[in-house]
């Protein structure tokens, strides 16, 4: 007898999935998929525009990451154009990038996923959540998070016009600069960024590395995937967000490969299969084989674990101690996914240590922040690391700059594969027949919620009110048990 259990929506991720869970006749899990069950037509409505609207039109894809979409879309202008954007519009984006960065990597943690740690995997539903961490952790640290996160997006705000879907970015410079005024509270807001990022970090320590039962399932084999790693770095081979070379190691940390991201059709494969709208990615040199980890995989891991383990170490001095402990404590490289939260918020403190480096930077204030020696060439490739994972946009155009073709290479299609292999090594480990209970599914979730993954929509549910149905069939399609709330 084939069972089959159904757990649609998913919760807590940006956009609609779904999980698949196949059991065989003993009722053990033979098979899982994770599903993106939406169609992101946004490569084929930008046909037919002038590429100069892109940096304005992509931050609408979605609300949780328009910086990186804005700031992809941007130095693809910038190569498009043949044109480098002056040094003190390098320093603006950057400002903008790793205030991102923070106010990302701390919603992702305190209202996604730190619940399950410190909430509990299996407390109840309508508690697992940012309510219910308050909660626990108190309301001060509560209005800590909303404080920092705020001030923030002030500053994406004050740089790109609005926050969320920021607009700031223009081929070779920013549509704004900062003044001395504007410096003096944003250097404020680094040095309490930073103080907050150590005290998220201790917090971590404390609640999940220091509490046996959370460490227990951080080190579970469940959580584990042996894949390549993909990630931006500097010329020192330190984590990168906004710009650098792409390199690739393998699961025991040997580099595998690192080239331009212009160069990413020759290493980057993309893979379509009938049962998601998602492409699958793959190394191309490799060649596509099929969703399995380990020896003859093709397939890579992207996002803060990944660059972690790419990288031979942070670009800022507290993040860098923190990265040592974390591979002193799990090993180098590090597969354990549920480590993507570590390696989040170690990334934050390097964000805001970056940006106390820029608030103190002479050129931040210059007035030169725009370069117009502008010289088309109708292609055009441009990179970062958005918070979830490597982001390339594509374009080219005809001889008016009008787009003909345009591709999107997000995070979240990087770490499709991965994440059904990471949602299959766990429902293995935690569902055992039909008869499933709630905290089991949310543990099979956590699988996927580590990566952070992004769905380019607005499924959005009020705390306590999350829809969630599991359905089991017998091999005729009878449903023999179904699991649902707020529905």
């Amino acid at each position: 007898m084939a069972n089959k259990i159904t757990v649609n929506p998913i919760t807590r991720l940006e956009g609609h999935g779904k999980i698949e869970i196949f059991l065989d006749d003993k009722g053990n899990v033979a098979d899982a998929f994770w599903q993106v069950v939406e169609l992101r037509g946004f490569e084929r409505f930008c046909i037919g525009r002038p590429v100069e609207e892109m940096p304005r039109i992509v931050p609408n894809i979605c609300g949780v990451c328009p910086s990186p979409h804005n700031m992809a879309s941007t130095k693809a202008l910038d190569d498009i154009y043949s044109v480098e954007p002056t040094p003190a519009a390098r320093l603006v984006r950057q400002l903008h990038y790793n205030a991102f960065y923070v106010e990302d990597h701390f919603i992702h943690f305190f209202f996604l996923s730190a619940p399950d740690f410190v909430v509990g995997t299996h407390a109840d539903v309508a508690s697992r959540n940012i309510i219910g961490l308050i909660k626990q952790v108190g309301i001060d640290i509560g209005k800590q998070v909303i404080d920092i996160r705020k001030r923030n997006r002030d500053i994406i705000r004050l740089l790109g016009s609005k926050a969320p879907h920021p607009e700031g970015g223009l081929p070779g410079g920013v549509s704004r600069g900062v003044t001395e005024e504007e410096r003096r509270w944003i250097k404020q807001t680094a040095d309490d960024t930073v103080a907050f990022s150590l005290f998220a970090l201790k917090l971590f320590k404390d609640v999940v590395i220091k509490e046996k039962k959370n460490l227990d399932l951080v080190v579970n084999d469940a959580y584990k995937l042996d894949t390549y790693y993909m990630g931006l770095v500097d010329e020192n081979n330190k984590v990168s967000y906004y710009d650098g070379k792409i390199r690739v190691v393998d699961s025991r940390g040997k580099e595998f490969a690192k080239f331009d991201p212009r160069e990413y059709t020759e290493h980057i494969g993309e893979w379509v299969e009938p049962w998601t709208y998602i492409r699958l990615t793959h190394l191309k040199k490799v060649g596509w084989s099929g969703l399995k980890d380990g020896p003859g995989t093709s397939l890579y891991r992207v996002g803060p674990l990944a660059r972690l383990n790419v990288a031979d170490g942070m670009a800022t001095p507290l993040a860098q101690k923190e990265y040592d402990a974390m591979f002193n404590a799990l090993g180098k490289p590090a597969a354990n996914t549920l480590a993507y939260h570590w390696a989040r918020l170690i990334e934050a403190l390097q964000a805001a240590e970056t940006m106390q480096q820029i608030a103190a930077d002479p050129m931040l204030t210059s007035k030169d922040i725009r370069n117009m020696n502008l010289k088309l060439k109708k292609t055009g490739i441009g990179c970062v690391e958005a918070a979830r994972g490597t982001l390339i946009h594509h374009y080219e155009t005809d001889d008016r700059g009008m787009l003909t073709k345009a591709n999107l290479l997000v995070a979240t299609q990087h770490n499709a594969a991965p994440i059904c292999l990471s949602v299959k090594k766990a429902a293995q480990a935690f569902v055992k027949g039909p008869d499933v209970k709630e905290g089991m599914l949310n543990m099979v979730e956590m699988a996927f919620r580590a990566y952070d993954p992004c769905l380019a929509c607005a499924t959005h549910s009020l705390p306590g009110d999350m829809q969630l149905e599991v359905t089991i069939r017998d091999a005729g399609g009878q449903i023999v048990n179904r699991v649902s709330r707020g529905i």
